[in-house]
């Protein structure tokens, strides 16, 4: 059935931030977390602060997309929980450190206890990397670790050998990233989940941000990226925290967008059997360059940028002003040498592997796209792995097939994606309306629907473009294309009953007025 405009609206509510009123709009499918990080930010807390909502008589209200709307009259106010009470794991650390602290008072008996505080040392360390304490924890541990080494040392005048991967009592080396140790708990992956990830069908919309960074991690290890290009596997994680850290909690574009563009790129390395054709190289660039491609993506196309006049627009002379953004954020984050996950590569390697990440990037503005389909379709009838320019076509279009691939994936996957870039275009148009900018058809809430906004996409942009695919890879037309041609025929249907419905209710208001005039 047709969706009216006003189903895709946003929620809105009105917080009482210092004795002002600030209004928060999010979409309808954020993640309690998101609408968390949303209030955070809205009210002047860091993020990831323990919070909860009250209303003006001090009730609490619910964090999640099901909140009770309020008006300007009626403020909610964001209050901060108190960081002074130890949570559970917090209370596990302090009872080992108390513990180990007591033996160590006891006189003459330092040899007798060395190895258990060893023990228990590369315990707490070991903790502090897998549980992912927040950042005040992470200082009280490291600062008690510090001090129980400072008093091992002058009492017996050596050193404990540590067998845990960081040694936290090296000053020297400070992290500068929000957080020291990578602060996702490790997930073991089922074979199911194994198996699953490889699958166009792989449901995205059951997986927290958590759980979403290590299928990541998961996948740079299966492919053997982090043995190719001799990755610290801390790093990948500090790397993929902050990838994550960078997307912003847009309706569409956001980190869960990243998380499906990269799996769908898993996917499809897996089902076209790309390792046997590309190099480990080639592996690594089109899985970095799936993970970075819209970050900081503020939530409004090129064309706002450009219309708007932007920072963003101007600094890259209305040239693909976001795919540039994004370039920029990803390599300031890989110039991090704690993020940097090429660290170890032959300089002359990390520029070519650099300038490979960036044409990607780049090859996902749309207004390129029919300029990068047609090179393909040149070259994919006499298509030679052997050739640079070829393999490099290739991987452009692979990443744009990922790019806007949800209508591969079922039904029930795909169909809340549409919701959530149609809330995202009706955003940018209601702007560009207030702003006196131009407004596409196809963003603006009073003239598209959901069939109309799909039906010439699925049409004239993916199944041409996946089609062109098939013919090296006629494996992906059972999995990848047919799901395209089902689509589309679900979208003509549901288009046929909206033209059904509005005729007969056109034909109902004619009949209305005809009976008024003869009265």
């Amino acid at each position: 059935m047709g969706s009216s405009p006003s189903s895709y609206a946003p929620k809105t509510i009105y917080l009482n931030v210092d004795g002002k009123i600030q209004k928060v709009v999010f979409s309808r499918h954020c993640s309690p977390c998101d609408i968390k990080e949303l209030l955070c930010s809205s009210s002047n807390i860091p993020r990831n602060s323990a919070i909860m909502m009250v209303d003006p008589e001090g009730a609490m209200v619910s964090i999640d997309p099901t909140m009770p709307p309020n008006s300007p009259n009626t403020l909610y106010k964001v209050v901060p929980l108190s960081t002074g009470q130890l949570g559970e794991k917090e209370d596990m650390f302090q009872n080992v450190l108390s513990q180990v602290a007591e033996q160590f008072s006891r006189a003459f008996r330092i040899n007798e206890l060395k190895t258990e505080v060893t023990n228990r040392l590369a315990m707490l360390e070991k903790r502090v990397e897998l549980e992912g304490l927040k950042v005040v924890e992470i200082e009280k541990c490291k600062n008690d670790l510090k001090k129980l080494r400072d008093e091992m040392t002058s009492r017996v005048g050596g050193r404990v050998n540590c067998p845990c991967k960081y040694n936290f009592s090296d000053d020297g080396k400070k992290l500068t990233p929000r957080r020291d140790v990578p602060s996702y708990p490790k997930y073991t992956l089922s074979q199911e989940t194994i198996e699953a990830l490889k699958k166009p069908t792989f449901d995205v919309w059951h997986w927290e941000h958590n759980e979403m960074l290590s299928c990541l991690e998961y996948m740079y290890h299966d492919l053997g990226l982090v043995r190719e290009f001799n990755m610290n596997p801390i790093t990948l994680k500090r790397w993929l925290l902050g990838i994550q850290e960078n997307y912003r909690s847009n309706p569409f574009h956001n980190f869960r967008h990243c998380f499906c563009v990269s799996q769908m790129m898993y996917g499809m390395i897996h089902l076209c059997n790309l390792q046997e054709k590309l190099t480990l190289t080639d592996m690594g660039i089109l899985m970095t360059a799936a993970v970075c491609h819209d970050l900081d993506h503020p939530g409004y196309n090129n064309t706002y940028q450009i219309n708007a006049r932007t920072e963003l627009a101007v600094r890259y002379n209305d040239i693909s002003p976001l795919e540039n953004h994004h370039c920029a954020v990803a390599f300031q984050i890989l110039c991090l040498p704690e993020c940097n996950i090429f660290a170890n590569v032959d300089l002359e390697a990390f520029k070519q592997i650099r300038q490979a990440i960036i044409t990607l990037i780049l090859a996902t503005d749309m207004a390129r796209h029919g300029e990068i389909l047609e090179s393909f379709k040149q070259k994919v009838d006499s298509f030679d792995y052997a050739n640079e320019e070829h393999v490099t076509c290739l991987k452009m279009v692979l990443i744009k097939c990922c790019d806007i691939s949800n209508e591969v994936r079922p039904t029930e996957v795909a169909e809340p994606w549409v919701d959530c870039l149609l809330e995202e275009y009706f955003m940018q148009s209601d702007r560009e309306k207030c702003e006196g900018l131009p407004v596409a058809p196809f963003m603006d809430r009073d003239k598209v629907t959901k069939p109309t906004a799909q039906i010439g996409f699925i049409k004239f942009v993916l199944i041409p473009m996946f089609e062109t695919v098939m013919k090296l890879f006629p494996q992906i037309e059972e999995i990848m294309v047919q799901p395209l041609r089902d689509s589309r025929d679900h979208y003509e249907e549901l288009k046929q009953i909206d033209d059904a419905m509005t005729e007969a209710q056109k034909k109902k208001t004619e009949n209305m007025s005809l009976g008024g005039k003869k009265k």
